[in-house]
């Protein structure tokens, strides 16, 4: 199912905009209430994304509760993100691609290994990065604490056999995806080094964050 939904949001009036270049880590904190759009400057650059309750990091971003909620394998506009404790952590509220990928997973030494070739082991990977990005935070966090992310723009169809196919992405320069934060969240960010599969056209490129504050009624 695609859902599109222009956003009615001013770069103009954003608290912080962050461009990350191709295949870096980035890890922000957003507030309960404030929006955090995520564009796709060249088109079909994987987001590989994790979330976390910033108060406590024991609750993270859940898959399984998510996609049992909403009923469906793929997020856009309408879809809400839940916590493996069952609470609401975000929620998309505008999305001029249509479709994100939950199941493709955040590319590593082994799935390098397993999907492509034995030499490919040791080529720079999101599960890198994550570690990088908590490395260099400094607060408490490495390997235990990743989690089933989520895959903004990539294309992961599921096959008539069950399995996923990495396909070619549907996004396109300067697509966008808008979350709205229910919680304050830790925002763990791998923009995908992969040069293997299609889902960037081999080719990592930036994407950028902007912020907005939190509405009154929020």
């Amino acid at each position: 199912m695609h859902t599109l939904r222009e956003s009615t949001l001013d770069p103009a009036a954003a608290l912080a905009i962050h461009d990350l270049p191709a295949g870096e880590p980035w890890l922000h904190e957003v507030k309960r209430g404030q929006t955090l759009r995520i564009v796709d400057l060249e088109g079909n650059q994987a987001v590989d994304t994790i979330f976390y309750n910033a108060a406590d990091t024991a609750e993270s971003y859940s898959v399984t509760d998510t996609l049992q909620r909403q009923g469906g394998i793929y997020l856009s506009a309408g879809s809400v993100l839940y916590s493996n404790r069952g609470r609401p952590m975000l929620a998309i509220v505008a999305d001029t691609c249509g479709r994100h990928d939950t199941l493709g997973g955040a590319c590593a030494a082994e799935s390098n290994t397993v999907r492509y070739a034995l030499q490919k082991k040791f080529m720079h990977s999101c599960r890198d990065n994550y570690l990088l990005a908590l490395a260099r935070a400094d607060i408490g966090m490495d390997k235990r604490d990743l989690v089933p992310n989520v895959n903004f723009f990539m294309n992961v169809p599921v096959t008539e056999g069950g399995g996923l196919s990495f396909e070619d992405g549907l996004s396109a320069p300067g697509k966008y995806v808008e979350l709205r934060a229910e919680m304050d969240v830790l925002v763990l960010v791998s923009n995908c080094p992969q040069l293997n599969n299609p889902c960037n056209a081999y080719n990592p490129t930036p994407v950028r964050f902007v912020i907005w504050g939190a509405s009154p009624s929020a």
